[in-house]
């Protein structure tokens, strides 16, 4: 039956093309043909289509009933993160506040709702320092009682947040306060950093995201983590405002990075006790830490030991300075409340002491695959083929290419990490022509006008749910695009992170049979090819992977996801399951697409925007 509705689509295409044909020259460098030529595009793109809408009536799949809009106490909701069912489940010390999917199980069968006076993000750079203040969770009763240093650094006006850059850390304005670390290791000023080695920097506890922000000015790439916040949420601020964010801490497991990830690890006030469980925090700080990378503290708790300085803040801080001479980190400098350590880049320094207390050298080497682990009582990365101090790793601003020895370093075939740019390259190209006429389709254009290019700056936060080695964020580098990448690599797929920090990409590991720690409406498009062949051998549903992607996708948000034809009809089912104005379209190239979701005042009714971009299936 599928076969013969095909050939009855196909027929109808190419007796419509003889059609054209007959009223027009076979010339193939006239008009008419080129004409002809759009119009075979056109019509095949349209058999494809139906054929697709025939076959899903035909199997019964249209019958799907559309997903019911859960209720506003779920507005803001992150899955896997509840207090009081973790400590009934037994969880202590700190360890309650962390990621337990187990204990949390699976979620509501419904869709997201934004908040009722929710509006679109301002596009970058707008969008970083003005936010719309019915975006997020933080009422005005609760910025009024959150103290000083948050008046200084945002403006609360009707319907809007104002971030004040210039102001914030040390009280010496955020520019100043990056010089001053930049001046701490040895540099003229903050934008050396780059030919320092430092690229790649974790920000832990970021605050209202002003000194990564900062950063990105000056083409590093920065990273938030933070613990989940109910109210005022640093991550949940920081992606309003486009920049890189997401839920973690490290309480009692490792982060979702290998070892040697970080040219720098900054906590400013970030409210971690660092002497805390015998100092499995600071080994952890070691692990994801690359050789000779900086650690850089910002706490009243670090004030020169002086007659200024309590005796409470000497105790505190003392046990820290012990530590961090046993894992071989040395003290660069030390002004008003902050410190900066670098890490040893000799390896030899961890065999070479042996006072007591010094932690012993891990030997799993298998380290490179953590994810969520618990923490490490024992100095990790040492025999890696990637220790490398980061001052022998100078980077340019859009240096994001390895070469075959770093690419043999990794165990990467240099054809396939080619390969793997021009598919980057070409797909970025195609989307952006196939936004197009999904964009500017309420704008009708006269006989002979071009269809306007799609804005380049709207989109800013991306993820990548299938980041392979990161092709797809090269892409948008070399087309100087103003986004950020979120790669992610699928638990049970070949770990290729490492080689996506080595490039000075945002990444990180993720299980897909579980919700994304981010909060609701955080991103603008989501791009996966092959995520759901590699979900196929995994014992997980697919239709909770569909929830929870437009859990995290913003209003008006884009998807585009490539794949085997059968799992593209499943997700095109599932497309409109949730709602979504779901388009397909079929490429030079053999690829459909399926489009968006719809804007945030969307109803119970199946009401759907034209505009948007959804899917795009292989």
């Amino acid at each position: 039956m599928n076969c013969f509705l095909l050939c009855v689509v196909i027929v109808a295409a190419i007796i419509a093309i003889f059609g054209l044909s007959s009223r027009g020259t076979l010339d193939p460098t006239s008009s008419s043909a080129h004409d002809i030529y759009k119009n075979y595009r056109r019509l095949r793109e349209q058999a494809v289509t139906e054929y697709l809408e025939i076959r899903a009536l035909s199997q019964g799949s249209a019958q799907l009933k559309e997903l019911d809009l859960c209720g506003k106490e779920v507005e803001n909701h992150v899955p896997c993160y509840n207090v009081t069912a973790n400590q009934l489940a037994g969880y202590r010390d700190g360890d309650e506040y962390d990621r337990h999917c187990e204990v949390a199980g699976v979620g509501p069968r419904c869709l997201v709702r934004p908040p009722k006076d929710y509006k679109i993000p301002l596009r970058w750079p707008a969008g970083r320092d003005v936010i719309w203040s019915g975006n997020v969770k933080l009422t005005k009763d609760q910025f009024l009682s959150s103290g000083s240093l948050t008046k200084r650094l945002m403006l609360l006006e009707e319907n809007q947040i104002a971030f004040h850059s210039e102001d914030g850390i040390n009280f010496g304005g955020v520019k100043d306060y990056s010089r001053q670390i930049a001046e701490m290791i040895g540099l003229g000023s903050d934008s050396e950093f780059l030919q320092a080695g430092v690229r790649m920097v974790l920000d832990i506890g970021c605050g209202f995201g002003s000194f990564g922000a900062h950063l990105f000015s000056l083409n590093l790439m920065t990273v938030c983590i933070a613990a989940y916040e109910v109210f005022g949420s640093q991550v949940q601020l920081a992606l309003e405002r486009g920049l890189p964010a997401m839920v973690s801490s490290f309480m009692s497991r490792q982060l979702p990075y290998p070892s040697l990830s970080f040219d720098m690890i900054h906590c400013a006030q970030c409210g971690i006790i660092w002497d805390e469980k015998d100092g499995a925090l600071l080994i952890e700080v070691d692990r994801v830490l690359k050789p000779g990378g900086y650690f850089v503290l910002t706490s009243p708790a670090s004030k020169p030991q002086g007659a200024s300085t309590s005796a409470k803040n000497k105790i505190m801080f003392t046990p820290i300075e012990e530590f961090v001479r046993k894992i071989c980190w040395s003290l660069l400098a030390q002004q008003d409340e902050t410190l900066v350590w670098q890490k040893t880049a000799d390896v030899s320094c961890y065999s070479s002491r042996k006072q007591g207390g010094v932690p012993p050298l891990c030997k799993d080497k298998s380290d490179a695959a953590s994810y969520y682990k618990p923490l490490l009582s024992c100095i990790s990365g040492t025999t890696s083929n990637r220790w490398v101090p980061v001052q022998n790793r100078s980077h340019g601003p859009s240096d994001s290419q390895l070469s075959s020895d770093e690419l043999t370093v990794h165990g990467i075939n240099p054809e396939d990490f080619l390969e793997d740019s021009s598919a980057g390259t070409s797909a970025l190209k195609n989307y952006w022509s196939l936004l197009t006429p999904l964009i500017f389709s309420d704008h009708p254009k006269r006989p002979g006008d071009e269809d306007p290019l799609p804005p380049f700056n709207m989109i800013r936060n991306v993820m990548d749910m299938n980041a392979h080695y990161g092709g797809l964020n090269a892409a948008f580098l070399e087309a100087n695009n103003l986004v950020w990448v979120m790669n992610v690599v699928p638990i049970g797929a070949p770990n290729t992170l490492p080689l996506i920090l080595d490039r000075g990409f945002a990444g990180v590991l993720h299980d897909w049979c579980e919700p994304f720690p981010t909060y609701p409406r955080t991103y603008d498009m989501l791009h996966a090819k092959g995520l759901l062949s590699h979900l196929g051998s995994k014992d997980c549903d697919i239709s909770y992977l569909f929830l929870e992607m437009d859990r995290i996708l913003r209003p008006e948000g884009w998807v585009v996801m490539s794949d085997k034809t059968h799992f593209i009809e499943k997700a095109r089912t599932l497309a409109t399951h949730n709602r979504w104005d779901a388009r397909m379209r079929m490429l030079l190239n053999e690829e459909f697409i399926c489009s968006s979701v719809p804007p945030p005042n969307r109803s119970n009714t199946h009401q759907l925007q034209p505009f948007g971009f959804k899917q795009l299936f292989r």
